[in-house]
């Protein structure tokens, strides 16, 4: 059976939220009413100030401010140029944190999956609860292994944080 993950699952410390999504469905409905469902295979944690990999390390300013926002708030921002990027807010309103989505079903890649179910700047600092007939994250309790990595394309954190086996990804 499948449900509409609520926002509290997001309410909680990143690296717990962003291991709980792989597996998940992340879903999209179309304007023409088709709906896309890609099951979230990576995912990475980004975990606030301290966190020197994470876009909110210097502070908090306008394009970050949705990490700053109530959990399941969309960051979505343009990297190198040329491809969105889906993060989700989680722990508790004024303390950033994020979950990026790094790869699909179908969509191997950040900016792939972006591409795939037209998500862009229009969609950031959106709240999902309030946008869920355009998108949506399902469980249909679909098990599944998740193994740990070192996150990937951070070579301006620092060394400690690169070592962070914060990228979350599921194994059938």
């Amino acid at each position: 059976m499948q449900h509409v993950i609520s926002p509290s699952f997001f309410a909680r410390e990143c690296p717990e939220a962003a291991r709980d999504l792989a597996g998940k469905l992340l879903c999209r409905r179309f304007p023409n009413g088709r709906v896309i469902k890609l099951r979230i295979l990576e995912t990475e944690a980004y975990c606030g100030e301290a966190d020197t990999a994470c876009h909110a390390h210097r502070g908090r300013t306008k394009r970050t401010e949705p990490l700053y926002a109530a959990p399941g708030t969309l960051y979505v921002y343009l990297c190198y140029g040329m491809h969105w990027m889906l993060n989700i807010s989680t722990g508790r309103e004024g303390e950033a944190q994020g979950v990026l989505i790094r790869a699909c079903d179908g969509a191997a890649g950040p900016g792939k999956l972006t591409k795939a179910l037209e998500i862009d700047g229009s969609f950031n600092g959106r709240y999902l609860p309030e946008i869920t007939s355009e998108l949506w994250l399902e469980d249909d309790a679909l098990p599944c292994s998740v193994m740990t990595a070192e996150r990937v394309g951070i070579g301006y954190a620092s060394p400690e944080d690169q070592r962070r086996p914060w990228r979350y990804i599921a194994v059938y």
